[in-house]
């Protein structure tokens, strides 16, 4: 199949199939003969490594097989050149750990925290994001936390029923 001459008034040398010639070189005087090329096409491309010494050794082995790879290091990230997406993190699991922890001094926010940390969990599960261990914590502290305040009501209510009864015991007696 043959092409139309493009256009412009200009000449491929490979659309007629002719070899590249030499580039000019001025030295030489107009009309002297070229000096004869041993055959083929001095201009074509090659290999680039044709020349090259091949490794020998116990190293040999590791060298690359690629040709094109020798002397580049690793791509990083995997050979993409861009670092990972960060993952969404679930805000309910962030929400859930901060009202757990400020249950240290409230004491009211630990449970809705633990509970929050499991609704947290259950997201995650289903949507894929990241929090896992935020919600984790929070249902430990939450947890933790309500344990630790449910003693102590009822230390209290222990302290105030005893309190209660040793003073109503001693003021019966005194009338």
């Amino acid at each position: 199949m043959t092409y139309p001459p493009p256009s412009g008034g200009w000449s491929d040398p490979s659309w007629s199939g002719q070899q590249s010639g030499p580039p000019a070189d001025p030295t030489l005087a107009a009309g002297s003969p070229v000096p004869a090329q041993p055959g083929g096409d001095p201009y074509a491309p090659g290999n680039p490594y044709a020349g090259a010494q091949q490794p020998t050794g116990p190293y040999a082995a590791q060298q690359p097989t690629d040709p094109y790879a020798v002397g580049y290091p690793p791509a990083p990230y995997g050979g993409y050149g861009y670092p990972p997406p960060q993952q969404k993190t679930n805000g309910l699991a962030i929400a859930a750990l901060v009202l757990a922890l400020v249950g240290i001094g409230s004491c009211i926010t630990a449970p809705i925290g633990a509970i929050l940390g499991h609704v947290a969990r259950k997201q995650i599960r289903q949507t894929g994001e990241g929090g896992e261990g935020m919600a984790k914590a929070a249902i430990i502290v939450g947890w933790i936390l309500t344990g630790l305040l449910g003693l102590l009501i009822a230390f209290y209510v222990v302290v105030a029923v005893i309190a209660v009864t040793s003073e109503s015991g001693s003021s019966s007696s005194s009338w």
